[in-house]
């Protein structure tokens, strides 16, 4: 497994689809996963800290979790199949969940639990670019034409 960074939410053109697109702590891999729009906000508030006058549903589970003393450990995008990815919450507890990718972003980004990839789906769907930092403009550029050329279908999936 490998952990990843949660890099933001961008917008599919020209379907506007959404998408997560974390990257590798330790590499030059992208990972692009198609999400829904409601998802796509949820990360979007969690990374910008924004606070809403009623707990949405992530914000709600990250208080259950506290009032329940289990914690989130880790998030782990462990399948691809036909185009769809799966993930499991782990908690602290011992117990795992089968849960969307994108719900489970959502909930570490609240929870500050650490999200993994396995490296059969980086394999499969990551997106390898040099580091921005070594990267030249050219390259940087090539892959914002990857991210506004690409599709669900690309892995298998249509919306």
């Amino acid at each position: 497994m490998r952990q990843m960074e949660v890099i933001g939410v961008r917008v599919e053109m020209p379907s506007n689809s959404p998408i997560v697109l974390l990257k590798e702590a330790q590499g030059d891999r992208y990972l692009p996963i198609w999400i829904g729009a409601v998802e796509a906000t949820a990360i979007a508030f969690a990374q910008q800290g924004m606070v809403s006058l009623r707990p949405l549903t992530h914000d709600l589970f990250r208080d259950v979790l506290e009032v329940l003393n289990v914690q989130l450990r880790t998030v782990n995008i462990t399948a691809l199949r036909d185009g769809i990815f799966y993930a499991d919450l782990v908690f602290s507890n011992g117990a795992e969940v089968s849960a969307r990718p994108s719900d489970s972003i959502a909930l570490a980004l609240r929870t500050g639990a650490q999200i993994f990839a396995s490296e059969e789906i980086l394999e499969e769907a990551g997106v390898a670019i040099p580091d921005e930092q070594e990267a030249n403009e050219d390259e940087v550029e090539k892959f914002r034409e990857f991210l506004d050329t690409i599709s669900p279908e690309d892995f298998g999936r249509s919306t």
